[in-house]
């Protein structure tokens, strides 16, 4: 037998959410509402169906490797420089290339921890060392981040807003921790989920203009709903980007993904009904959990995470007994939470109607 590199055999298989597919077919269920891997549920842009339907002579093509229409369209948008801008298969591809291009053997890498999973397999891909920081009540703890870099880290993963919890960080605490972190040591500022955050925040890509070891992750998969297309993009420093280049894939972002990318760009009442359906829901949440007498937390992405007044386990079975998938907290360490994505105002409903029933069922149980 072949032996696999020393690091892949420390990796565990990255748990992604149950397909629909698979849960239809284990529960003998015709219908069923996603809510476990933060998709749009509301779609995506209409215009993205059009797209498809008049450019098809174009699929026979290899496509643009350098996405230059889109990099053009997002070099205007973000005000940077075209060189500045790196495109992925999705932020799972992106974060791997940084992994590929910035981390040796026997280097750290800081996580803070729960996050994304994607994080730490890149780290054990690479034979080098991942460090987690718990966080601090549901957020991530820069303080404690920075007192754990030693001379030996290379990359630290900042997930803004924090995915599972949907913390995000403070402006100035931001700031002040990119000052302390010494230069040699790469700040990855993945923010799949920034385009949802409610309150007023500050243009993160104003960091990279003032330091050249940064990079921020953007995604189409979310506010968007380009989830199966696949795009993602990195904004950095224009040799850090360019090193990232070197071992990124050719062609790594089909045509179809590039159009999809700049025809949802210019798609503004779709985005704001997303915007809207989040906010009204997140609320809807807020409330109903709170006469339940549930901990949640605050959240600022397209998901929320909640006690559920039970194990994980059993939340997770409830709800795909009543044909919905959500994320059992236990995945995280975070065992008696559930995760739920945004769904749409009648699905997150359902979801609060099916809680609340068991929590009344269980409490007059009690009695």
């Amino acid at each position: 037998m072949v032996k696999e590199r020393s690091g892949v055999e420390k990796i565990a298989p990255y748990q992604a959410a149950k397909s629909l597919e698979s849960v239809k077919r284990e529960y003998g269920l015709t219908e069923i509402i996603k809510l476990a891997g933060n998709e749009n549920r509301l779609g995506c842009s209409l215009k993205v169906a059009d797209l498809l339907k008049y450019r098809h002579s174009q699929l026979s093509y290899y496509p643009d490797p350098n996405c230059t229409e889109l990099r053009e369209t997002l070099s205007k948008l973000h005000e940077v420089e075209p060189e500045q801008l790196v495109f992925g298969n999705g932020s799972f591809e992106l974060i791997s290339l940084i992994a590929h291009a910035y981390l040796e053997a026997g280097e750290e890498s800081i996580i803070p921890y729960p996050t994304f999973g994607w994080y730490l397999n890149v780290t054990l891909q690479m034979n080098a060392i991942p460090v987690l920081v718990p966080l601090t009540e549901f957020a991530i703890d820069l303080e404690a981040v920075a007192q754990t870099i030693s001379d030996k880290t290379k990359v630290i993963w900042i997930c803004n807003p924090n995915n599972p919890t949907g913390t995000i960080l403070d402006k100035e605490l931001l700031l002040s921790f990119v000052e302390k972190v010494p230069k040699s040591v790469l700040i990855v500022l993945d923010e799949a989920y920034i385009d949802f955050v409610e309150k007023e925040y500050f243009n993160t890509i104003d960091i990279i203009k003032t330091h050249e070891n940064v990079i921020l992750l953007r995604t189409f998969s979310k506010l968007y709903g380009l989830a199966s297309f696949r795009i993602g993009y990195g904004i950095g420093n224009g040799s850090l980007i360019q090193k990232i280049n070197k071992v990124r894939s050719p062609i790594n972002v089909s045509y179809t993904a590039q159009q999809a990318a700049i025809v949802s760009l210019e798609d503004e009442d779709f985005k704001q009904r997303v915007l809207e359906n989040n906010r009204k829901s997140l609320h809807l949440y807020y409330s109903e959990l709170e006469r339940l007498g549930l901990k949640y937390i605050p959240s600022n992405g397209n998901f929320i995470l909640f006690q559920a007044g039970m194990k994980g386990e059993e939340a997770e079975a409830l709800f795909l007994k009543n044909g919905i998938i959500i994320r059992n907290g236990s995945e995280f360490g975070l065992d008696g939470f559930i995760r739920v994505s945004v769904g749409t105002y009648e699905e997150n409903v359902k979801v609060l109607e099916i809680l609340k029933k068991n929590i009344m069922e269980t409490r007059k149980q009690e009695e």
